[in-house]
């Protein structure tokens, strides 16, 4: 605190001394000249520039170029810090100082800082980081003191063993972390989007290139996060040979889910969107696909959780994956007195008349609405109905309880009987119910 206290003393003695220099006025002369530069540089970027000048229409990359449309409010601070930066440099070769100019630089940057919070950031650490740390950090290099700062925290320190840890380095490894970690989960996130996004790409492709993005984003955070740290790389090689015992032992299924994974979007067997069943019944359609497990959505609003280990040990049906039309079919029974080829008649113009039943004369007769006789059962005669449809007959396509109502519907206006078990008691010798 003392030391603040001098520095500050000093820096108001010093003030003081300059105000009677004519370096000094011209050094407020060339900022002025710099900030007027810099405000007519923004102003002719962000009339002329299309990207900056005209919203920006859905299409490809539309997310990327929103940020850059809505970047256009920092134009005019960042114009300022880079043109004070140059006229530093023009300030220093002709009146020997450039404190001044260096010291509007860094406010500037303060701007820069206050602006990309204010209209950019939503996660409140990194609003609080930038609020508590950024502005601050901004601040002293305005005024010089940066560097004395800095090498004031790194005097304080504690020794652990060979390890010495100073309080410089634990505050960059803390706040770079936070803001590592944010700008990676943000990047993933973006970069996952526009790749899944891309209609060059097949499913499978935008999945594994996804994957891809999502594991190299964290490998490269992981390195510098080493690096701010001060670990050197190079050591990591004894830390990859533990971690591979370990996942031989302790993280044996972690690493079979993961290998899995990669099989699975390799071999394309399943994509997103495929309607799946598993061995034990239960089914969904692929929602997400991740390194771990994959989720099932099921038509009743429930996510189903299935290792990918799974897909490669155990059998599934896959109903969606290379061809999305499905056969189903409907059984009902009517009267043995029925005129039959009346009711097949009917029966086919009813299911056919369906919109998410495919029917027509162009189509094959294979794929066509067909009803025939399934057997001769006690109480009637059992009727098979086949059709088809694109997709699964279930959540939104309730095609079968669609395609029942309107049969019964049918058959209720022609007079067609749907029987029901009958029994016949016959009594052979009347004298003995007496």
């Amino acid at each position: 605190m003392e030391w603040l206290i001098v520095r500050a003393e000093e820096i108001g003695r010093g003030l003081i001394s300059h105000l009677s220099r004519a370096e000094f006025y011209v050094q407020v002369s060339i900022i002025a000249l710099a900030l007027a530069v810099g405000m007519i540089v923004a102003a002719y970027l962000s009339r002329r520039v299309r990207i900056f000048s005209e919203e920006p229409q859905p299409g490809a990359y539309f997310e990327f170029r929103t940020g850059l449309y809505r970047a256009r409010s920092l134009l005019r601070p960042v114009m300022a810090a880079v043109v004070l930066g140059v006229a530093a440099a023009i300030s220093a070769g002709a009146t020997g100082e450039s404190w001044l100019v260096r010291g509007a630089q860094g406010v500037a940057f303060v701007f820069v800082v206050y602006s990309l919070a204010r209209h950019f950031l939503q996660n409140a650490t990194i609003i609080l980081i930038l609020k508590w740390v950024g502005l601050p950090i901004a601040l002293l290099y305005s005024v010089g003191w940066l560097d004395e700062v800095i090498e004031h925290l790194e005097s304080v320190s504690i020794e652990i063993g060979n390890i010495k840890l100073t309080l410089y380095a634990v505050l960059r490894t803390v706040v770079f972390g936070f803001v590592l970690f944010w700008l990676g989960r943000i990047s993933n996130a973006t970069g996952q989007r526009v790749i899944r996004t891309q209609p060059a790409l097949d499913p499978s492709t935008r999945e594994i290139a996804a994957k891809l993005f999502e594991i190299g984003i964290f490998v490269l955070i992981f390195l510098l996060l080493m690096n701010v740290m001060g670990i050197d790389v190079t050591t990591l090689a004894v830390f990859g040979g533990a971690l591979g015992v370990g996942l031989g032992f302790g993280l044996q299924q972690i690493a079979s889910n993961f290998i899995s994974g990669i099989i699975i979007l390799l071999d394309r067997s399943i994509t997103i969107g495929d309607f799946i069943q598993l061995e034990d019944g239960r089914s969904g359609t692929l929602r997400e696909l991740t390194m771990r497990s994959a989720t099932l959505e099921t038509f009743d609003g429930k996510d189903i959780m299935v290792p990918n280990e799974r897909f490669i040990t155990t059998a599934f049906t896959n109903w969606t994956h290379h061809n999305k039309q499905q056969r189903y079919s409907l059984n009902f029974q009517v009267a043995y007195k029925t005129d039959l080829e009346k009711l097949f008649g009917i029966v086919r113009e009813i299911v056919a008349s369906h919109p998410k039943v495919l029917s027509g004369d162009e189509l094959p007769k294979a794929l066509r609405p067909d009803a025939e006789i399934a057997k001769f059962a006690d109480s009637g005669i059992d009727i098979l109905v086949e059709f088809w449809m694109e997709g699964i007959d279930d959540g939104e396509n309730r095609v079968g309880a669609d395609l029942l109502l309107m049969i019964w519907t049918a058959l209720k206006e022609n007079g067609i009987e749907i029987p029901f078990p009958q029994r016949e008691v016959k009594v052979l010798d009347d004298s003995k119910l007496a």
